[in-house]
Formats: C-alpha cells, sequence, structure tokens
C-alpha cells in the first residue's frame, strides 16, 4: 500500500483528504496537534506540533516507511489591520504556516532522496496572489509557500520528486472560526469590520471540503504536476485575470471588493 502523510489532517480539509486517501487505499499517517480517533482503520493519528522541528524529524523519522506522498495541510489564519497587527502575532503566523510547513518538508525529503520518488502538496491560497487587505499576514505566508514550492521543485526535480501548491479560494470549514481576529485599530480602520464579515460569509458558502480532498487526490496521481494549482472556478478567473491585469489595477478590483 502507499503511503500519505498529511498535516493539519484533523479537521477540515485535511480530515477529508486524508479519508479520500484512505478510500484509495492509501496507509494515511496524520499529524496534528488535536486527539482525533479516525473510523478508517487506515488513518492512524499521530500528535504533532509542526512549529517543533526536533519532534517532527523524531516523527517522521519514527515511520520508518517509504513517503509517496506529503501534503502539508497546517495553518492557520489572523486578521486586522497591519498597522495595529501585534508583531508576535505576525511572527506565529509565518512560523506555523510557512516554518511548520518548512520542518515537515526538511524531515520528509531525505526519505524522498533515498526512495528517489515521491510527491510533495503544499496547500496554499489564491489569497498567495490576490492579497487580501486586512488579511495581510495570511497572505504573505501563503505567498512565501508559493515561493518555496517553485524554489524546491527545481532544487529536488533530480531526486524524482515532485513538488506542488494547491491554492484554494473560499472553503466551508472550520479555519473560518479560528480565525485569530484582532479588532485593534478597527475605530481608524474603519472598513476593517465589514472587509472581515464578507471574507468570513465568502467562506462559510464557499467549497466543500471533499471538492478539496478530491482535488488533491487527483493531483497526487499526476505524472507531471503543475507548479501550482486554483481549486474551485471562479478563482481561475480571478487568478487569470491578475495575471494579464495591470498591478494597480487588479489591487485596486480587490480592495473594492473589501470596502
Amino acid at each position: 500500500m502507499p503511503n500519505l502523510v498529511i498535516t493539519g489532517g484533523s479537521s477540515g480539509i485535511g480530515k477529508a483528504t486524508a479519508q479520500v486517501f484512505a478510500q484509495k487505499g492509501y496507509t494515511v499517517f496524520e499529524f496534528s496537534r488535536r486527539q482525533i480517533e479516525h473510523a478508517e482503520s487506515s488513518i492512524r493519528h499521530i500528535s504533532c506540533d509542526v512549529t517543533n522541528e526536533a519532534q517532527v524529524t523524531e516523527l517522521i523519522s519514527a515511520l520508518n516507511c517509504p513517503i509517496d506522498v506529503l501534503i502539508c495541510n497546517a495553518g492557520y489564519g489572523i486578521s486586522g489591520p497591519v498597522e495595529f497587527t501585534d508583531t508576535e502575532d505576525a511572527k506565529q503566523q509565518f512560523n506555523v504556516n510557512v516554518f511548520g510547513t518548512l520542518n515537515v518538508i526538511k524531515a520528509v525529503l531525505p526519505v524522498m532522496r533515498k526512495q528517489h520518488n515521491g510527491m510533495i502538496i503544499i496547500t496554499s491560497s489564491v489569497a498567495a496572489v490576490l492579497s487580501i487587505p486586512y488579511q495581510a499576514f495570511y497572505s504573505a505566508s501563503k505567498s512565501a509557500l508559493n515561493a518555496l514550492t517553485l524554489a524546491l521543485r527545481n532544487e529536488v526535480s533530480d531526486f524524482g520528486i515532485k513538488v506542488t501548491a494547491l491554492m484554494p479560494g473560499d472553503v466551508s470549514t472550520g479555519f473560518t472560526d479560528a480565525r485569530n481576529k484582532s479588532n485593534r485599530g478597527n475605530n481608524v480602520y474603519i472598513h476593517c469590520d465589514k472587509a472581515v464579515a464578507a471574507m468570513e460569509r465568502d467562506e462559510r458558502n464557499g467549497m466543500s471540503t471533499m471538492q478539496l480532498a478530491n482535488k488533491f487526490y487527483s493531483i497526487s496521481q499526476k505524472r507531471n504536476p503543475a507548479p501550482l494549482y486554483t481549486a474551485g472556478l471562479q478563482y481561475h478567473l480571478f487568478v487569470f485575470l491578475e495575471k494579464i491585469l495591470p498591478k494597480r489595477l487588479s489591487n485596486y478590483i480587490v480592495g473594492t471588493l473589501y470596502r
């Protein structure tokens, strides 16, 4: 049986993806901080904090088996005006979303290099290419993951390792309620509350987690995956327009959506 390692697999997109891969015949190692019991016998929960590099390295080594697919899905979001965001909150956003992803990739790469194959899929976001006001640090962390994907892809291609990122648009998950929202400065930045409310409304009416899970599986089966994928029909259009429109115009359009 092929093996999948997925982070952030205890809920939302990660949980649905773990279930899909298990149904497809994979043994799934689900890494997350939250304790959870999976109904599927082929999904093994492993308690792990991805920001703890030593713990990640130890747990990946303890698997002592081939790793066919790695999905780096652990992450969360913060919101609020840049000016009033605590620096420590911004650092923690990057610590989980970017450096947590890095810790897992660094632990898995020696395994994949030894077996001379494997696929790494990173959960990014449409917000990586369309920076969202009042989600600046979330957008920045996902943009960093896109850059990491593109660079790593070229570095490891000689070892038979494929690297790609999936950029979902709005998805209906517990991610919305888990967002760390700051109200500081909202009396100054008067559009903030309305903008965040609009984001959360779109998320709650977004794609299902199963749609994303099936997309992850589809990508994992590709012999020559693209560097970046977008999930959601309308988001394909948004990303395409961002590429062809002048940056001033595309950024202006995004801004008008959240005022």
